[in-house]
């Protein structure tokens, strides 16, 4: 059996992992995603063509993106976050992807009515931007992080309830703006599947790079708590979080 000091040894050095392009795969067979009941990709698929010209909002490090094979010389990328830019910057363009940085999603640097489809995964956006840049009849397809997303967990580890999420954002809430914005909703669904971590280590890797859910968080501070969850994993074998995703489609 680990001391408590080496518990926390090795904590710590989960989290000063480095993290590149939005890729988990570091602590597969650590945890265990649940998916959802929808297949995001395929509905993506499914408004592509050779023509289309194309937006991944929010691209991370691409690799989604080019799993779509999408068409050379009419797709666009943006990205926020500078070393995921930089890395789309070296990667994407020589697959014909344009890609430009964004960091205010109410000025998309793009002309009105230019895109067939905008492609949205866990990317904030502004509705009356993503309508502008929309050709007539264009479609928008989005799955979203929902406000509900590792609330328990988060509460637990940091005593109290993030401020800087809204708890509001769902699927009910966003629906209606996209209608009231002029938008016709094709499909829509919203699920809270189960997210489980088999060590605490991953947890704390995972806690370190999603910092809007779990702001402030480190080792030093939550240490107590870690324990705490460490007897949760001896005894259960994993350490279990609620997620909470919902899915649109939507026509200009």
């Amino acid at each position: 059996m680990m001391k408590t000091n080496e518990w926390k040894n090795l904590w710590k050095s989960e989290e000063e992992k480095t993290f590149a392009g939005w890729d988990f795969s570091y602590i597969d067979g650590r945890s265990e995603f649940q998916n959802e009941p929808w297949d995001y990709k395929a509905a993506v698929l499914s408004y592509i063509n050779s023509s289309t010209t194309l937006l991944d909002m929010g691209t991370g490090g691409g690799e989604f993106l080019l799993s779509l094979s999408p068409p050379k010389g009419s797709t666009f990328a943006t990205e926020a976050y500078l070393p995921n830019y930089e890395l789309c910057k070296r990667t994407l363009p020589a697959h014909g992807i344009e890609v430009r940085r964004v960091v205010d999603d109410n000025e998309l640097p793009f002309e009105d009515n230019f895109f067939d489809l905008v492609i949205n995964r866990h990317e904030a956006f502004s509705v009356e931007e993503v309508r502008r840049i929309l050709k007539p009849n264009g479609i928008f397809v989005t799955q979203q992080v929902g406000g509900q997303n590792n609330k328990e967990l988060s509460t637990f580890l940091l005593g109290r309830t993030p401020k800087i999420v809204d708890r509001t954002f769902n699927l009910a809430n966003s629906s209606e703006e996209l209608v009231e914005a002029g938008f016709t909703i094709i499909d829509s669904g919203e699920y809270f599947p189960t997210l489980k971590f088999f060590d605490v280590g991953a947890l704390v890797y995972f806690a370190k790079i999603i910092e809007w859910e779990f702001p402030n968080f480190t080792v030093e501070k939550c240490f107590d708590k870690l324990c705490l969850l460490q007897e949760q994993v001896e005894e259960k074998g994993y350490v279990e979080s609620m997620e909470h995703r919902f899915f649109l489609i939507a026509r200009k």
